[in-house]
């Protein structure tokens, strides 16, 4: 059995905080999506729902935080916010 892998989106506007990122967490960034993109509930990335949202989940990438949800009917994962911590809580 072929596991599918996600096709991964970012939103206009979380694809521009990313581009503002150092070029180092840009690359963290990047290899965490990659594994999202094989297992969006994968274990190795220390994965949160959301408090107050269902659907959002939340990646850590050391003081900066991917917020994301999931469609799996579609297979898709789409990123809608890519920022400092202090941002995005």
């Amino acid at each position: 059995m072929k596991s599918q892998s996600y096709e991964v989106f970012f939103k206009n506007s979380a694809l521009k905080e990313f581009q503002s990122l150092p070029q180092k967490i840009q690359q963290k960034v990047l290899d965490a999506v990659q594994l999202l993109a094989l297992n969006p509930y994968t274990d190795l990335l220390q994965i949160k729902r959301l408090k107050g949202a269902d659907a959002l989940y939340r990646v850590r990438i050391q003081d900066y935080r991917v917020i994301y949800y999931i469609e799996n009917q579609q297979v898709k994962i789409v990123i809608i916010k890519v920022a400092h911590r202090k941002e995005v809580y």
